[in-house]
């Protein structure tokens, strides 16, 4: 028990230091830096960045790639819309105040072009394995782009560890807790299905997975969205007052006079990164596998993902929060969303998040499964990779059952250091990312005037 303790002790400080505010800082400054390197691109190309994820277009010449820029999205959508979304949110706003989601929202806008860049690197420094299907990500960009190889071995070192905690075991504990105490579901009987469900779409490999979260992602962030609309749309008379709060805490003197940052803003940039990833380096996984013929093409796409994320999921749970409780929070995490929907909405409320957390947790298990899958095959090559996926969909079982404080704290520090190596890569490749966008954005401007005189022609 005292050696227990002394772990967990060792894991809580470095979580604290990894999570300090040199690696905040340099989330957010590679977010403004890398914003204004190219230009401001996530707010002039959204609504075109959107388009490109969820209109189906035509087949582009010279496409490679083993899913659809679609797939690719809601396979990144599917290991970040997680806990983060209700849990993260309300711890936020527990811990930092109302004005924590104005910060989230910053964190999220920079966001949209570290994720731009990570996805564009991956897709242009991706190589094809001998079964002809993609790998990329950090570990190559960094081998590959930056010639720093040794930077490629620890994040994925880190990537490989991590998914064990944040992306695998964590939110089947997640679920089992909510499975016992909302319909009294023995743990172990949530462990066995979670571990089923799971076996059955991660053995299917990335093609299976992009599948899957192409149907499920949707339908899950729908559900939980419309729940929080229908919040919004009964009490119009609660969303001025709610979005005063958010700002006007957000800029208060006790807001932001604690800490380096201000408390407000620490927990507000550190939750908003938690929920979206951005600059974590995880999500490029997921992009390099996309079929696209550019790399600024599906790096537009994976730009949405932040935005889906945060600026609208995210926001949907921090401003029904406000709404419930204004600054009188009684509770934390899931606990206090709950509170929340059950405020405005009874019994059903309740059954929405609950759902909600299941839908989350388990899309973020399948994920991240393929994150932690990448980062392994480059550590040791593809022979092991059964291996791998059998030990992985194993330990969903273990995390239903087990006490994971510990595991929480040891997932969280890889979450961090993965980071580091990842913010490195970006800040010294971002000349190649300017250089791939403009290239690409000539190439879309080409199109659209081609589109133009299509139409012009039809007429």
């Amino acid at each position: 028990m005292g050696q227990l303790g002394a772990i967990y002790n060792f894991l809580e400080a470095a979580s604290a230091f990894v999570w300090g505010p040199v690696l905040l800082i340099l989330l957010v400054g590679t977010g403004v830096y890398l914003t204004l390197r190219l230009g401001f691109l996530q707010f002039k190309t959204l609504p075109y960045a959107l388009k490109l994820a969820f209109k189906p277009g035509k087949k582009q010449k010279n496409e490679e790639g083993d899913i659809s820029h679609y797939q690719a999205l809601t396979t990144a959508l599917a290991a970040t819309i997680g806990t983060g979304n209700i849990a993260g949110v309300a711890t936020a706003v527990v811990l930092g105040g109302p004005g924590a989601v104005f910060w989230m929202w910053i964190t999220a806008v920079f966001g949209m072009a570290t994720k731009y860049a990570e996805a564009i690197l991956a897709v242009k420094y991706r190589v094809t394995d001998k079964n002809g299907r993609m790998s990329g990500g950090p570990m190559y960009y960094l081998e590959r782009g930056l010639k720093q190889k040794w930077l490629g071995i620890l994040f994925a070192l880190f990537g490989a560890c991590a998914a064990f905690g944040i992306g695998n075991m964590v939110q089947s504990n997640t679920v089992s807790d909510v499975m016992d105490s909302t319909f009294s579901i023995n743990p172990w009987v949530t462990g066995v299905l979670l571990t089923l469900f799971a076996a059955l779409v991660i053995i299917g490999g990335i093609k299976g997975i992009g599948r899957v979260t192409a149907f499920f992602v949707p339908i899950m962030a729908i559900f939980y969205v419309l729940g929080a609309l229908i919040i919004i749309i009964m009490n119009l008379d609660l969303v001025g007052p709610a979005f005063g709060t958010i700002f006007s805490d957000a800029f208060s003197a006790n807001a932001v006079g604690g800490g380096i940052l201000g408390t407000v803003i620490r927990y507000g940039v550190a939750r908003g990164v938690f929920s979206n990833e951005a600059g974590l380096g995880s999500a490029p996984i997921a992009a390099a596998a996309a079929r696209t013929d550019y790399p600024g093409r599906q790096a537009l796409v994976s730009m949405t993902q932040v935005f889906i994320d945060t600026i609208l999921i995210c926001t949907m749970t921090g401003l029904t929060i406000v709404m419930a409780f204004d600054t009188d929070y009684a509770g934390d995490g899931a606990d206090l969303t709950t509170s929340a929907f059950e405020f405005f909405l009874g019994d059903m409320g309740m059954y929405i998040v609950t759902l909600g957390v299941i839908f989350f947790a388990f899309s973020t298990i399948v994920g991240w499964s393929y994150y932690g899958e990448k980062c392994f095959g480059y550590l040791t090559g593809d022979r092991a990779l059964p291996v791998y996926k059998v030990i992985f969909v194993l330990f969903v079982l273990v995390g239903a059952v087990a006490q994971l404080d510990t595991v929480w704290l040891f997932a969280d520090v890889m979450n961090g250091l993965m980071a580091f190596p990842n913010l490195i890569g970006l800040l010294l490749l971002s000349g190649v990312v300017a250089a791939e966008t403009n290239k690409f954005l000539k190439v879309a401007k080409q199109e659209k005037e081609e589109e133009k005189r299509a139409r012009y022609n039809a007429e």
